[in-house]
């Protein structure tokens, strides 16, 4: 499917590379951090045959795309734009002792030929890209016929006390937890609400999708039928 559209205009931060890509990658690895990833490995993989073929989009650190290759039955990829991203990531995959081709890229042009992933997962990433629409075709491309993508990222909706709870339960300390809120009520700004990805998807070559929210959170779930 053909997706013409316009960049989507986002405030421009500074550019997850060098220094901040590493600093990212810190903050990301905390021990508490990499438990979270190994639950959600687990759960995002649940009822994927064995062999089955993973691609992470934006995996940043590869964190979350290492702990699926660690479950030791799938073939796991990532894509990033990010190349600083790409060295990190390769290099924890290989201090892990497992296997994920993590590569350089855009997911609005992918580089695998149609029909390649039984599983899609992108994180935290979906409310950063410039070419949401053109994103969704590319998922949807790349995925095989009753494959899956599954979007989790931040909700519009979430209120300020939300925001608050969220921030408490990850134990920071004062000045972490201003700067923190202050960081994710901004973000805030460039989410997506329930509504709004439902209109997305209801445009894209999905056409439908099952969303959840709970606390700030926002869960996607798009499957390509299996006639496709």
């Amino acid at each position: 499917m053909q997706v013409t559209e316009n960049r989507r205009w986002r405030f421009q931060g500074p550019e997850m590379e060098g220094p901040v890509a590493r600093w990212y990658a810190r903050v990301r690895g905390s021990d508490s951090q990499l438990d979270l990833y190994r639950r959600q490995a687990r759960q995002l993989t649940e009822g994927l045959a064995e062999g089955a073929r993973v691609l992470e989009v934006a995996p940043g650190p590869g964190y979350l795309a290492i702990e699926m290759a660690r479950l030791g039955t799938f073939e796991v990829t990532g894509i990033d734009i990010s190349r600083t991203f790409v060295h990190i990531a390769t290099a924890n995959a290989r201090e892990a002792g497992v296997r994920v081709d993590f590569r350089q890229g855009d997911v609005a042009a992918m580089p695998f030929p149609p029909g390649t992933f039984d599983l899609i997962v992108c994180q935290a990433a979906f409310k950063n890209f410039a070419l949401p629409h053109t994103a969704l075709a590319e998922m949807h491309r790349v995925l095989r016929a009753g494959g899956a993508a599954v979007i989790q990222d931040m909700s519009h909706d979430a209120t300020h006390e939300d925001i608050a709870r969220e921030v408490q339960g990850m134990r920071l300390g004062p000045f972490a937890s201003l700067t923190t809120r202050a960081t994710l009520e901004m973000l805030k700004r460039r989410a997506y609400s329930p509504v709004r990805f439902a209109s997305l998807a209801a445009t894209s070559p999905f056409r439908t999708a099952t969303i959840a929210t709970e606390g700030i959170g926002l869960e996607v779930r798009l499957e390509k039928e299996k006639d496709q």
